[in-house]
């Protein structure tokens, strides 16, 4: 059996642990809107078409934020296809995913819908297709109040009052040759300047998310999220967005439970470029991160997993998650923790049937393998994130190098501690002790385990709680420290009563 330690003092804290890292992301995209959570001819839907085991679902998950409408579908998207009588709204062939897309749902939906399940709402402009003139109408017609021609046009469809988006995205993966209107970066600067300048003179409130790289692999990563943060400059980014999709496509489970280094990486040097320009600006405000697209996603990637035909809702990228996968997810959660004094926002794409942990068919709602790991921390939000020294022992990896068989991150919140560890352990379960040098632990509160002895697990609609979480009681006090056996490959959510 392996040990490990964690040392932890309750001052010396890395930040407050934003509510909104535990964000969501909504596209349109194959079932995620229609028949995910837009289906109003569903016996179980309210009358603003989202059903009722969906809504309970979503309100478990405890999601803070939501980002719509997408994603690729973003850069083609005019949004004043979306609003008004549904009747008029016209039908198109969207191209991002090449299907038919009949605009029922739109900006006062999603509104609603964020209302109805107290999330936050998160609205990405359209800078591929369309002009900065179009993004700052749409903050218009959001926020501000009646008396101009796009607001009164709100009011005619039906919201009086302001609907109050508080974030708003400068395009998504600008950088992308995939992306409908993909430029270089001199010219996405041009566009989301000529943006952000009219969005905020129109509501000086909002909060602008530039474009960053959208994966590591670009051959301009870095570069061009400097690029963007030196023409944007703090007052028109408040963020610099990264985005992030992981699996194991080599079948090497090692491998893949040390990819989260990697995720420590990418933060750390996107955050060290946005330090570089803060300084070289000579500003006292800087650019923080919004890792505003993350998840497992390597399965739903064929030709025929991406492309809609013209169809209307197909079902695509439709992943199936199992246990590692869920521990991947977690690690994810645990990183952005331990980052808390930069990561601010970030959204697990997606919610619903669209690589998500809920799938839908027409009988319920399966939660899957990454649903019970991300609830597991999203449910224990609030406080400030602590530095950990740790000792234990590590594994080489075959791509990250050397890495520690325990993951783990540490949020203290008035008198409860939280703790979070994972062990990578493939066979061996790891004695773990939790030491806080200045104060004591004198009882346990709600504790969970997620823990499966085959990696491959997955819940189906046949078995669907093959992987769940269960209470774990097992946790031993000892003059003020706690002892606990972590099984092999598994993730613990510690909550602990300080004295």
């Amino acid at each position: 059996m392996g040990v490990a330690t964690v040392n932890l003092h309750t001052k010396f804290q890395i930040g407050t642990v934003d509510d909104r890292i535990f964000g969501g992301f909504l596209e349109h995209l194959g079932r995620c809107i229609y028949h995910g959570v837009y289906e109003p001819d569903h016996h179980l839907s309210d009358d603003g078409g989202l059903r009722s085991d969906v809504r309970e679902a979503l309100q478990d998950l405890s999601v803070s934020i939501v980002r719509y409408p997408g994603g690729n579908f973003a850069s083609g998207y005019h949004w004043e296809h979306g609003v008004g009588n549904r009747d008029s709204r016209p039908t198109v062939r969207e191209l991002a995913w090449q299907s038919t897309e009949t605009n029922h749902f739109g900006t006062n939906e999603f509104v609603h819908l964020c209302r109805k399940l107290n999330w936050q709402p998160m609205l990405a402009v359209n800078l591929g297709t369309g002009s900065p003139e179009e993004a700052r109408n749409w903050v218009e017609y959001c926020n501000l109040d009646s008396g101009t021609y796009y607001a009164d046009q709100r009011v005619r469809n039906g919201d009086e009052a302001p609907l109050r988006v508080p974030i708003w995205c400068l395009g998504n993966e600008m950088d992308g040759p995939w992306q409908l209107g993909h430029v270089p970066v001199d010219e996405y600067c041009n566009r989301a300047q000529m943006a952000a300048k009219m969005m905020k003179d129109c509501d000086p409130g909002i909060e602008l998310v530039a474009c960053g790289s959208s994966a590591p692999r670009m051959p301009t990563y870095v570069e061009w999220d400097q690029h963007v943060m030196r023409r944007l400059g703090p007052d028109l980014a408040d963020f610099i967005s990264l985005h992030r999709y992981v699996g194991n496509s080599e079948g090497d489970s090692e491998d893949y439970l040390a990819i989260t280094k990697s995720v420590d990486q990418q933060i750390e040097s996107i955050d060290a470029a946005a330090r570089t320009v803060a300084a070289r600006q000579n500003s006292g405000r800087r650019t923080y991160l919004c890792f505003d697209e993350w998840n497992v996603w390597y399965r739903a990637r064929t030709r025929e997993d991406v492309d809609g035909v013209g169809k209307f809702a197909p079902p695509l990228l439709d992943e199936t998650y199992n246990f590692e996968d869920a521990l991947v997810v977690a690690m994810f959660l645990l990183s952005f923790i331990r980052h808390a004094d930069v990561v601010k926002i970030a959204n697990l794409a997606q919610l619903v049937n669209v690589i998500a942990p809920l799938k839908t068919n027409e009988d319920g709602v399966l939660k899957q393998s990454i649903y019970h790991a991300f609830r597991m921390v999203s449910s224990r939000k609030g406080g400030q994130a602590l530095h950990q020294a740790i000792s234990c022992d590590s594994y080489k990896s075959k791509t990250y190098g050397d890495v520690a068989y325990l993951d783990s991150a540490a949020i203290i919140d008035g008198e409860e501690l939280k703790v979070f560890a994972v062990n990578r352990h493939l066979t061996e379960a790891m004695d773990l002790i939790i030491a806080c040098a200045d104060r004591p632990c004198n009882a346990v509160n709600e504790s969970e385990l997620l823990c499966h002895s085959d990696l491959n697990a997955e819940n189906t609609w046949e078995n669907p709680t093959q992987v769940a979480s269960t209470a774990f009681e097992e946790i031993e006090l000892m003059e003020g420290q706690v002892r606990v056996q972590l099984p092999p490959q598994s993730f613990a959510a510690l909550s602990l009563q300080l004295g």
